[in-house]
This record gives C-alpha cells, sequence and structure tokens, in this order.
C-alpha cells in the first residue's frame, strides 16, 4: 500500500504556537525549535523521524535546526531531514526556517573543521545537498576559530548570503568581544547578524551572567537557547538514578560525573516546584527560559513525538511568580 501524501494540520499556527521577532529584522520565530543533534542520525528510524518532524510542523514548529555533523553518523540528520523534505515537506519549504552551521569537527585533514573560508564553503555546499535545498534559511559559524583570522571567516559569512546559499547568517557561542567584532563587520557589509546561538538553561546561565543576553539585544540580533533541559539533567529521567538506556548510561556528551548529590537533591527541589505549578520539570524549565523577552527561541531535542508534546505544553504557562523565581535561582548552585 503506498502512503498516503502528508498534508499538514490545517490549524498549524493557531493552535497554541506563539512566535517572536528575531532581533531587528521581519523574522518571527517560534517559541520552539526543533533540533536535529540525537535521534536523527542514521541510527534511528526514519519513520520516527518523520513522524516527529510532521508533528512540530502540525503544531506550528516552522524552525528545524541542524549541522553538518548532527548525527550520529557526521551528516545524517540531513540527510534524515532531506528525505523528509523530499517526501512530503517540499511543498511547503517556504513555510519553513531552515538552519544548518560548520565550525566543528566533521572529515579528517587540515580543512575539516573550525573557520577557514574553504571548510565553511564546502561544508555548506555539502549541507545542501545533503538536504536537496537550494539555499538554507540561515548558516552560522558554530564556534570560533582563535586560529583564523576572524575576518577571514566573517567574509565567508559575507560571501555565503551575497551568493544566495543563506538568507541569513549568525553566530553560535562566540565569546562576548568576539561577537562585538562579528557584529560590527557584518553589520558594515550590511549583513545583519541575525541570530546569537548559546547554551543557555537554569543551570547555565553564561550568555546572562557574561552580558551576551543583552549585547545581542542591542545589537538587534535574536538569541536562541540549545539545550535548554540541559541534555536532559532538566528533565524527570534523572530523578531517580541514571536509566539503562539513557545517554548518561551511553557514555556520551552527558557524563555520569555530572550528577553529582548536590545536583540531584536540587533537582529534585526544582521538580517540586515544577509539580507546585502544575508542570514538569522540563516544562517548567522551558517556560522558564521563554519566560525572558531576551529569548528568541528555544531547540529542543527530541526521542519521541509523545516527548515533543510533553515540550510544547511549556507555552501553556510562561508566568513566574517573583517567589518562584527566587526558589529557582536559590537552586541555582
Amino acid at each position: 500500500m503506498i502512503p498516503p501524501i502528508y498534508s499538514p494540520a490545517a490549524d498549524r499556527y493557531d493552535n497554541g504556537m506563539s512566535y517572536r521577532r528575531c532581533g531587528r529584522s521581519g523574522i518571527l520565530l517560534p517559541g520552539i525549535s526543533l533540533g536535529l543533534w540525537h535521534n536523527f542520525g542514521d541510527t534511528c528510524p526514519l519513520a520516527r523521524s518523520q513522524a516527529i518532524v510532521h508533528y512540530a510542523f502540525d503544531h506550528g514548529i516552522t524552525h528545524f535546526d541542524l549541522a553538518n555533523n548532527y548525527g550520529p553518523s557526521y551528516g545524517s540528520a540531513e540527510e534524515t531531514f532531506g528525505q523528509i523534505m523530499r517526501k512530503s515537506l517540499r511543498p511547503y519549504r517556504d513555510e519553513l526556517f531552515i538552519s544548518t552551521k560548520a565550525g566543528h569537527d566533521m572529515w579528517p585533514g587540515p580543512y575539516g573543521e573550525w573557520g577557514s573560508r574553504k571548510y565553511l564553503m564546502a561544508s555548506l555546499d555539502q549541507s545542501l545537498q545533503r538536504m536537496g535545498l537550494d539555499y538554507v534559511d540561515i548558516f552560522y559559524s558554530h564556534r570560533y576559530d582563535p586560529n583564523t583570522p576572524l575576518e577571514e571567516t566573517l567574509q565567508t559569512l559575507v560571501d555565503i548570503v551575497r551568493q544566495g546559499k543563506a538568507l541569513y547568517v549568525g553566530i553560535s557561542k562566540y565569546p562576548k568581544e568576539t561577537a562585538r567584532t562579528a557584529y560590527r563587520y557584518l553589520e558594515e557589509r550590511d549583513v545583519h547578524c541575525l541570530l546569537y546561538q548559546g547554551r543557555y538553561n537554569i543551570l547555565n546561565r553564561e550568555p546572562e551572567d557574561e552580558g551576551i543576553l543583552k549585547q545581542a539585544q542591542k545589537n538587534g540580533t535574536g538569541f536562541i537557547a540549545f539545550s535548554p533541559l540541559a541534555q536532559g539533567l532538566l528533565t524527570n529521567r534523572y530523578l531517580e538514578g541514571i536509566p539503562a538506556d539513557s545517554r548518561m548510561a551511553q557514555g556520551g556528551s552527558l557524563q555520569q560525573s555530572v550528577l553529582t548529590p548536590d545536583l540531584l537533591a536540587r533537582l529534585k527541589r526544582l521538580n517540586a516546584l515544577a509539580q507546585k505549578r502544575g508542570q514538569s520539570l522540563a516544562e517548567m524549565s522551558l517556560a522558564w527560559l521563554l519566560r525572558n523577552e531576551q529569548v528568541t527561541s528555544v531547540i529542543v531535542g527530541s526521542s519521541s513525538v509523545e516527548q515533543l508534546a510533553d515540550n510544547l505544553h511549556a507555552l501553556d504557562n510562561t508566568r513566574f511568580t517573583d517567589e518562584e523565581l527566587k526558589e529557582i535561582e536559590d537552586n541555582r548552585n
């Protein structure tokens, strides 16, 4: 039997998703974006990945965040997304905001990572081929390269826009002083930096503490938060121990040594507060970010439709009392 052609929900823009102005631009992004870092590589069934992406779009998520080496294996998340585009999303391309990045390790040799013109140009060409796209909506320099002249990296971003391979550009994880230079360089060449992408969650406040949030706002650049749930720490996943099938148990990017007795106690206190609010710990953690007008969007990962559906409930209540915010602050350290 031939599967039916996908038809997105008719009410996808009227079923609870909120959209936020992205800095000083014409772009609106959904409060929650879908990241394809994990769970969309070639180790995951295509049918499951497609179901998650379809559910996201059906519920107003228009922004899909990728990078060249997302998987595993490297490149396979983009290949998966490309298959979904070809199978079902192609007619809706103009409703989608698709991002990719380059900067981290991708292929062997001296030209397979960091910020050289050669690497960034080659990587984007490969990403477009994997996804079957003519352009991406935004291309990021995924990390600052201290050994390549910053002007080389930034001029490459300028040229990528002028070549039509990306509509906008952004920077990710750049130190504050380097970001200031990047903003100025791009602006002087009439290529506004649309987004700064940084790690930000209840447990990690670097963008707030280092002034990166305020700097982006002053520059008219949106801020998009990745790892809003601290790779699963800010969920109920580890409140009663380390599940055998969890990312922490498998020894990946989240190490067991992170879950100290002190951190576990803080997580349980935060969970108790979330329950008082009628939310899960994950929902409260996302809502805490979304309460901040300086945050344009938060990027969530998902291993199932059910998990994504739970995350979307964060949009139902992003208001916090002063007492709740104080309690969260008290459990910060």
